[in-house]
Protein backbone atom coordinates (compact mmCIF):
# COMPACT_ATOMS: atom_id res chain seq x y z
CA UNK A 1 0.00 0.00 0.00
CA UNK A 2 1.14 3.69 -0.80
CA UNK A 3 2.37 5.67 2.13
CA UNK A 4 0.74 8.63 2.50
CA UNK A 5 4.05 10.25 1.99
CA UNK A 6 4.70 8.83 -1.28
CA UNK A 7 1.16 10.44 -2.33
CA UNK A 8 1.76 13.06 -5.23
CA UNK A 9 0.03 16.81 -5.03
CA UNK A 10 -0.90 18.90 -7.98
CA UNK A 11 -1.88 22.35 -6.91
CA UNK A 12 -2.90 24.63 -9.74
CA UNK A 13 -1.56 28.25 -8.94
CA UNK A 14 1.68 29.17 -7.20
CA UNK A 15 -0.17 32.50 -5.63
CA UNK A 16 -0.77 33.30 -2.13
CA UNK A 17 -3.09 30.83 -1.28
CA UNK A 18 -1.61 28.08 -3.29
CA UNK A 19 1.83 29.13 -1.59
CA UNK A 20 0.21 28.52 1.71
CA UNK A 21 -1.33 25.36 0.73
CA UNK A 22 1.73 23.67 -0.41
CA UNK A 23 3.45 25.25 2.56
CA UNK A 24 1.55 23.56 4.89
CA UNK A 25 1.81 20.11 2.98
CA UNK A 26 5.54 20.50 2.84
CA UNK A 27 5.74 20.78 6.84
CA UNK A 28 3.36 17.56 7.24
CA UNK A 29 5.73 15.87 5.29
CA UNK A 30 3.81 15.32 2.36
CA UNK A 31 6.33 16.66 -0.34
CA UNK A 32 5.66 15.42 -3.61
CA UNK A 33 4.30 18.61 -4.85
CA UNK A 34 3.65 20.05 -8.07
CA UNK A 35 3.08 23.24 -8.67
CA UNK A 36 1.58 24.54 -12.19
CA UNK A 37 1.81 28.09 -13.44
CA UNK A 38 1.06 30.42 -15.76
CA UNK A 39 4.08 32.41 -17.94
CA UNK A 40 3.09 35.27 -16.22
CA UNK A 41 2.15 35.23 -12.71
CA UNK A 42 0.09 38.09 -11.63
CA UNK A 43 1.19 37.69 -7.40
CA UNK A 44 0.06 40.32 -5.65
CA UNK A 45 2.14 39.24 -2.27
CA UNK A 46 5.28 37.81 -4.37
CA UNK A 47 6.99 37.85 -1.52
CA UNK A 48 5.43 34.33 -0.42
CA UNK A 49 4.17 32.88 -3.38
CA UNK A 50 6.29 29.86 -5.38
CA UNK A 51 5.16 31.27 -8.39
CA UNK A 52 8.20 34.03 -8.54
CA UNK A 53 10.48 31.00 -9.33
CA UNK A 54 8.97 31.63 -12.95
CA UNK A 55 10.91 34.55 -13.21
CA UNK A 56 13.27 34.57 -10.94
CA UNK A 57 14.65 30.59 -11.47
CA UNK A 58 13.82 29.52 -7.63
CA UNK A 59 12.32 31.44 -4.82
CA UNK A 60 11.92 30.56 -1.04
CA UNK A 61 8.97 30.97 1.14
CA UNK A 62 9.61 31.04 5.25
CA UNK A 63 12.90 28.58 4.40
CA UNK A 64 10.81 26.44 1.98
CA UNK A 65 12.41 26.24 -2.16
CA UNK A 66 10.38 26.65 -5.02
CA UNK A 67 12.74 25.93 -8.64
CA UNK A 68 11.28 26.18 -11.97
CA UNK A 69 11.53 23.11 -14.23
CA UNK A 70 10.75 22.84 -17.96
CA UNK A 71 9.11 19.57 -18.25
CA UNK A 72 7.29 17.16 -16.15
CA UNK A 73 9.83 14.67 -16.28
CA UNK A 74 11.91 16.67 -13.95
CA UNK A 75 10.20 16.44 -11.07
CA UNK A 76 11.95 13.76 -9.81
CA UNK A 77 15.53 15.89 -9.63
CA UNK A 78 13.83 18.95 -7.28
CA UNK A 79 12.10 16.51 -4.87
CA UNK A 80 15.15 15.14 -4.76
CA UNK A 81 16.64 18.64 -3.23
CA UNK A 82 14.03 19.10 -0.54
CA UNK A 83 12.79 21.62 -3.09
CA UNK A 84 9.35 21.93 -4.95
CA UNK A 85 9.08 22.22 -8.72
CA UNK A 86 7.12 24.79 -10.50
CA UNK A 87 6.54 24.32 -13.60
CA UNK A 88 4.43 26.44 -16.64
CA UNK A 89 1.59 24.85 -17.70
CA UNK A 90 -1.18 26.87 -18.35
CA UNK A 91 -3.51 24.46 -19.86
CA UNK A 92 -2.65 21.74 -17.26
CA UNK A 93 -1.29 19.65 -19.78
CA UNK A 94 1.14 17.44 -17.53
CA UNK A 95 -1.66 16.54 -15.14
CA UNK A 96 -2.19 13.30 -16.95
CA UNK A 97 1.70 12.37 -17.41
CA UNK A 98 2.74 13.27 -13.09
CA UNK A 99 -1.23 11.26 -11.92
CA UNK A 100 -1.73 13.13 -9.01
CA UNK A 101 -3.13 11.25 -5.93
CA UNK A 102 -4.55 14.81 -5.14
CA UNK A 103 -4.74 17.91 -7.58
CA UNK A 104 -5.92 21.44 -5.36
CA UNK A 105 -7.27 23.81 -7.71
CA UNK A 106 -5.98 27.04 -5.85
CA UNK A 107 -6.51 29.53 -8.34
CA UNK A 108 -8.95 31.33 -6.80
CA UNK A 109 -10.76 32.82 -9.89
CA UNK A 110 -14.40 32.97 -8.21
CA UNK A 111 -15.00 30.27 -10.92
CA UNK A 112 -13.89 26.76 -12.69
CA UNK A 113 -12.17 27.11 -15.20
CA UNK A 114 -11.90 23.25 -15.91
CA UNK A 115 -11.28 21.33 -13.15
CA UNK A 116 -13.24 18.05 -12.79
CA UNK A 117 -13.05 15.36 -10.40
CA UNK A 118 -12.14 12.76 -12.93
CA UNK A 119 -8.51 14.76 -12.88
CA UNK A 120 -7.59 13.00 -9.81
CA UNK A 121 -8.70 10.45 -7.12
CA UNK A 122 -8.78 13.29 -5.16
CA UNK A 123 -9.77 16.81 -6.08
CA UNK A 124 -10.26 20.31 -3.95
CA UNK A 125 -11.68 23.19 -4.83
CA UNK A 126 -10.87 26.59 -3.14
CA UNK A 127 -13.42 29.52 -2.49
CA UNK A 128 -16.33 29.52 -4.60
CA UNK A 129 -16.83 28.71 -8.13
CA UNK A 130 -17.00 24.87 -6.90
CA UNK A 131 -19.64 22.19 -6.33
CA UNK A 132 -18.56 19.27 -4.21
CA UNK A 133 -19.86 16.29 -5.22
CA UNK A 134 -20.17 17.39 -8.66
CA UNK A 135 -16.87 18.76 -10.18
CA UNK A 136 -14.93 18.65 -7.37
CA UNK A 137 -14.49 16.42 -3.94
CA UNK A 138 -14.20 19.04 -1.53
CA UNK A 139 -14.59 22.78 -1.20
CA UNK A 140 -12.80 24.63 0.85
CA UNK A 141 -14.31 27.85 2.50
CA UNK A 142 -11.99 30.67 1.87
CA UNK A 143 -14.41 33.50 3.00
CA UNK A 144 -12.82 35.11 5.89
CA UNK A 145 -15.17 34.54 9.20
CA UNK A 146 -16.61 31.98 11.48
CA UNK A 147 -16.37 29.49 8.59
CA UNK A 148 -12.80 30.39 6.95
CA UNK A 149 -11.33 26.94 6.29
CA UNK A 150 -14.54 24.54 6.95
CA UNK A 151 -14.50 21.63 4.65
CA UNK A 152 -17.59 21.34 2.29
CA UNK A 153 -17.99 17.66 1.31
CA UNK A 154 -21.66 18.72 -0.36
CA UNK A 155 -22.20 22.23 -2.20
CA UNK A 156 -20.69 25.10 -2.63
CA UNK A 157 -18.37 27.82 -1.16
CA UNK A 158 -20.19 31.15 0.02
CA UNK A 159 -20.64 33.60 -2.94
CA UNK A 160 -17.81 36.00 -3.80
CA UNK A 161 -18.50 39.39 -1.83
CA UNK A 162 -15.77 41.42 -3.73
CA UNK A 163 -14.92 42.98 -0.15
CA UNK A 164 -11.42 41.95 0.78
CA UNK A 165 -10.81 41.08 4.25
CA UNK A 166 -10.64 43.99 6.80
CA UNK A 167 -6.86 44.22 8.13
CA UNK A 168 -6.94 46.57 11.15
CA UNK A 169 -10.33 48.02 10.38
CA UNK A 170 -9.62 48.32 6.62
CA UNK A 171 -10.99 46.16 3.64
CA UNK A 172 -11.54 47.95 0.40
CA UNK A 173 -9.53 51.05 1.21
CA UNK A 174 -6.45 49.02 1.42
CA UNK A 175 -6.72 47.25 -1.84
CA UNK A 176 -4.82 49.25 -4.80
CA UNK A 177 -6.77 48.40 -8.23
CA UNK A 178 -6.02 49.68 -11.68
CA UNK A 179 -7.92 53.00 -11.91
CA UNK A 180 -7.85 52.56 -15.90
CA UNK A 181 -6.42 49.81 -18.41
CA UNK A 182 -2.79 50.46 -19.79
CA UNK A 183 0.32 49.93 -19.03
CA UNK A 184 1.45 49.94 -14.96
CA UNK A 185 4.73 51.83 -13.76
CA UNK A 186 5.15 51.97 -10.44
CA UNK A 187 7.08 55.05 -8.27
CA UNK A 188 7.49 52.58 -5.23
CA UNK A 189 9.17 49.08 -4.02
CA UNK A 190 7.18 46.09 -2.20
CA UNK A 191 7.59 46.75 1.57
CA UNK A 192 7.93 50.57 1.48
CA UNK A 193 6.07 52.49 4.11
CA UNK A 194 3.56 54.23 2.04
CA UNK A 195 1.09 56.92 3.57
CA UNK A 196 -2.78 58.07 2.74
CA UNK A 197 -2.55 60.16 -0.19
CA UNK A 198 0.63 59.12 -1.79
CA UNK A 199 0.71 58.31 -5.37
CA UNK A 200 2.52 54.90 -5.77
CA UNK A 201 2.28 54.37 -9.13
CA UNK A 202 0.51 55.31 -12.86
CA UNK A 203 -1.43 53.13 -15.21
CA UNK A 204 -1.40 54.77 -18.80
CA UNK A 205 -0.58 57.86 -16.92
CA UNK A 206 -3.56 57.59 -14.33
CA UNK A 207 -2.20 57.68 -10.65
CA UNK A 208 -2.72 54.89 -7.91
CA UNK A 209 -2.71 56.61 -4.82
CA UNK A 210 -2.97 55.15 -1.55
CA UNK A 211 -6.08 55.34 0.45
CA UNK A 212 -4.29 54.67 3.79
CA UNK A 213 -1.17 54.92 5.45
CA UNK A 214 0.68 51.15 6.51
CA UNK A 215 3.12 48.75 4.45
CA UNK A 216 3.27 48.15 1.02
CA UNK A 217 2.49 44.54 1.76
CA UNK A 218 1.33 43.22 -1.97
CA UNK A 219 2.84 44.97 -5.14
CA UNK A 220 2.20 42.71 -8.77
CA UNK A 221 5.14 43.45 -10.76
CA UNK A 222 4.74 45.45 -13.81
CA UNK A 223 3.75 43.44 -17.16
CA UNK A 224 2.86 45.81 -18.98
CA UNK A 225 -0.96 46.38 -20.36
CA UNK A 226 -3.59 46.18 -17.42
CA UNK A 227 -6.81 45.62 -17.47
CA UNK A 228 -9.07 48.24 -15.17
CA UNK A 229 -9.70 47.16 -12.06
CA UNK A 230 -7.03 44.52 -11.70
CA UNK A 231 -5.84 43.91 -7.83
CA UNK A 232 -2.33 45.66 -8.28
CA UNK A 233 -1.54 45.64 -4.62
CA UNK A 234 -2.24 45.54 -0.96
CA UNK A 235 -1.35 47.66 2.01
CA UNK A 236 -1.17 46.38 5.59
CA UNK A 237 -2.24 49.20 8.07
CA UNK A 238 -0.35 47.06 10.79
CA UNK A 239 2.80 48.46 8.92
CA UNK A 240 4.74 45.49 11.10
CA UNK A 241 7.61 44.73 8.28
CA UNK A 242 7.76 40.99 9.73
CA UNK A 243 4.66 40.46 8.28
CA UNK A 244 5.69 40.97 4.08
CA UNK A 245 8.06 37.79 4.68
CA UNK A 246 5.33 35.63 5.91
CA UNK A 247 2.48 33.46 5.44
CA UNK A 248 -1.17 35.11 6.28
CA UNK A 249 -3.34 33.60 9.08
CA UNK A 250 -5.88 32.84 6.07
CA UNK A 251 -3.69 31.28 3.94
CA UNK A 252 -2.24 29.10 7.47
CA UNK A 253 -6.19 28.22 7.85
CA UNK A 254 -6.63 27.00 4.00
CA UNK A 255 -3.94 25.19 4.28
CA UNK A 256 -5.02 23.02 7.05
CA UNK A 257 -7.80 22.17 5.40
CA UNK A 258 -6.32 20.93 2.43
CA UNK A 259 -4.10 18.73 4.59
CA UNK A 260 -7.18 17.67 6.94
CA UNK A 261 -9.16 17.02 3.32
CA UNK A 262 -5.57 15.00 2.32
CA UNK A 263 -5.95 12.85 5.72
CA UNK A 264 -9.71 12.10 5.58
CA UNK A 265 -8.94 10.83 2.12
CA UNK A 266 -5.78 8.93 2.67
CA UNK A 267 -4.44 8.23 6.36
Amino acid sequence: MQSLSERVIVIKSGGEMGTAVAWRLYQARLRRIVILETAHPLAVRRTVSFCEAVLDGECLVEGVRAVRIGRPEQVGEVWAQGALPVLIDPQWDSIPVIKPDVLVDAILAKRNLGTRMTDSPLVIGLGPGFDAGTDVHTVIETNRGHDLGRIITKGAAAPNTGIPGSIGGYARERVLRAPVAGKLTWDCMLGDLVQAGQILGQVSGKPVVAEIAGLLRGQIRPNGHVPQGLKLGDIDPRGDAAFLHTISDKGRAIGGAVLESIMRAYN
